[in-house]
């Protein structure tokens, strides 16, 4: 007969067997986690006497222990503190190893651009390491209007190629009817553009994230960034007001699993365009 039960039923590690091992994961500053008792998500505010407090999206912080009872993208880790170091090569936030030792590279001529400072921030975040690495600059320009002015103080060549990241690339929109013309322009043969389908850089972290089930949806003639704060409970009055939203929400992101797959393969595409060798 089979032996449903095992040789042993007292042997050492009956108890642990079949349960999933927790790895360790250091506690590090803006690294964002969920209780898994109560599902609490929030992010590592700080670390003082085997304590850990961590802020949800609305600003409310909490105190736990380190240890045991956390979860990162579903899976159990065991929080410890910062100075812990883990085994194992060290990832960057996008997802590649990192070199080790590695010092930034003398500065590409090629270039990526994107729209806005919240977008420049946002790559730098999760793609800064690789980017150094590589000698990849990137540079914002207060919006898409103004890339033709750039093009043309600065024209992009076979040495020196420009890769641009687009919000609301969609068809019919007026971002995308830009594109086109600039593409069909005599820059186009040195230009890559791409975009994410979002209204804004702020949606390309997931609700996950941010501990939400979905980005709330903002009547057409509200400004979008007031709104989406209005529907947080946040301030909304000023420009300083919405650059403290936009710092409650970058905090969530800690690694390429917190934003949208839409942006996470543009600007890899970006990356690759102004990477590769020329008089190829």
């Amino acid at each position: 007969m089979e032996d449903r039960y095992g040789s042993d039923v007292l042997a050492a590690g009956w108890r642990e067997k079949g349960f999933k091992k927790s790895a360790d994961v250091p506690a590090e500053a803006d690294l964002v986690v969920e209780v898994a008792d109560d599902g609490y998500c929030g992010a590592v505010i700080r670390v003082e006497a085997g304590m850990v407090e961590l802020e949800d999206w609305k600003g409310r912080r909490r105190m736990f222990p380190l240890g045991a009872g956390f979860l990162i993208d579903g899976e159990p880790v065991r929080l410890v503190h910062p100075s812990a170091k883990s085994s194992g090569p060290r990832r960057t936030a996008s997802g590649s190893f990192a070199v080790a030792d590695s010092r930034a590279r003398t500065a590409l001529p090629s270039r990526i651009l994107v729209e806005g400072r919240h977008d420049a921030e946002l790559v730098e975040k999760v793609w800064g390491d690789d980017l150094r690495h590589e000698g990849v600059v990137v540079e914002y320009l207060q919006g898409i209007d103004l890339l033709d002015e750039l093009l043309a103080e600065a024209p992009p060549t076979a040495q020196r190629r420009y890769g641009v990241l687009v919000d609301h690339l969609v068809p019919g929109s007026k971002e995308t009817r830009m594109v086109e013309q600039i593409l069909r322009g005599p820059h186009g043969a040195h230009l890559k553009i791409v975009g994410h389908p979002y209204i804004d850089v702020w949606q390309c972290v997931t609700p996950a994230a941010l501990g939400i089930r979905a980005w709330p949806v903002i009547p057409k003639g509200t400004d979008w960034k007031t709104g989406i704060c209005r529907a947080f409970g946040w301030p909304a009055e000023s420009q300083t007001d919405i650059a403290h939203a936009w710092k409650r929400i970058l905090s969530r992101v800690s690694t390429y699993r917190d934003l949208e797959p839409s942006l996470l393969g543009r600007v890899e595409e970006l990356i690759d365009f102004v990477t590769e060798p020329t008089g190829r």
